[in-house]
């Protein structure tokens, strides 16, 4: 993810990422006959230093809700449920999906980590889900994921507590699985998928039973996601102006980290 801007789930980012699932899905879906086997390996990670992605696009949320939009916060949340079933299944392709997480995952962008099959953070990462702090919840997949990892108990407390985690402590958890030293995320990946080769079938085999076992369904996701943008419509003003404030501090943490040297 290259934003330009404040790193965050616009339209525009989410277009990109279409294009790319499409491009997978249409290149690498299975056929009955099988399919081309050059590509084993996708990995998602941000060029915006010290950022993976910010969440949402507050700004917009924030529009919505004044003017009462329900059917626009439904259309963004829907673009995204796309998206993040898109990820969690592997855009129907015989891959294995890793998030990079080398900086700030929060809210959907923490969300957005969860949906691959492999999620590896350096140490400086910090990862969490924020809403709670302008009366919303997590409505992108968190919880879905949250509970097949670590349980509904931990999952609700995770959400409703709004902490801000370090990586390391989310490795103790069992929510990052592998935790690499801060600067070597990507030689790590590589070193992953090198050591591991010989036994890429079978571990993504294994990825593939989870997903079996005990799948995150598209209707779950949307269920789930209808009651975010209900929820939102009746965010109280003053839920509205801290959601406003956390886009400004957003904006000027970007800004800071943008900044030339020298």
């Amino acid at each position: 993810m290259n934003q330009k801007g404040r790193p965050s789930y616009t339209y525009s980012l989410g277009a990109e990422i279409q294009e790319v699932q499409d491009w997978l899905a249409d290149n690498y879906a299975v056929p009955a006959n099988g399919g081309p086997e050059d590509l084993r390996y996708f990995v998602c990670g941000s060029k915006t230093p010290g950022v993976y992605n910010l969440g949402g696009d507050l700004r917009h949320f924030a529009e919505c809700i004044r003017n009462r939009d329900l059917g626009a916060m439904r259309k963004y949340a829907e673009t995204c449920v796309r998206m993040q079933f898109a990820n969690s299944h592997g855009f129907g392709a015989p891959i294995i999906t890793i998030a990079l997480v080398q900086g700030d995952a929060l809210g959907g962008g923490f969300e957005h980590a969860l949906a691959f099959d492999i999620l590896v953070a350096e140490r400086r990462a910090k990862l969490g889900l924020p809403e709670i702090v302008f009366n919303l919840f997590p409505g992108m997949g968190a919880y879905s994921f949250l509970l097949r990892k670590v349980g509904r108990r931990v999952a609700e407390d995770f959400i409703l507590k709004g902490k801000i985690y370090p990586a390391e402590e989310l490795y103790d958890m069992g929510i990052v699985d592998i935790l690499v030293e801060d600067g070597e995320g990507e030689a790590a990946i590589v070193d992953y998928c090198t050591r591991n080769a010989s036994r890429f079938a079978a571990e993504r085999a294994v990825y593939l039973a989870r997903r079996a076992s005990n799948p995150v369904e598209f209707d779950e996701l949307m269920r789930i996601t209808n009651i975010w943008a209900e929820t939102a419509m009746m965010l109280s003003d003053a839920d509205v102006r801290k959601m406003e404030r956390l886009a400004d501090a957003q904006e000027r943490k970007i800004k800071r980290t943008l900044r030339p040297v020298g």
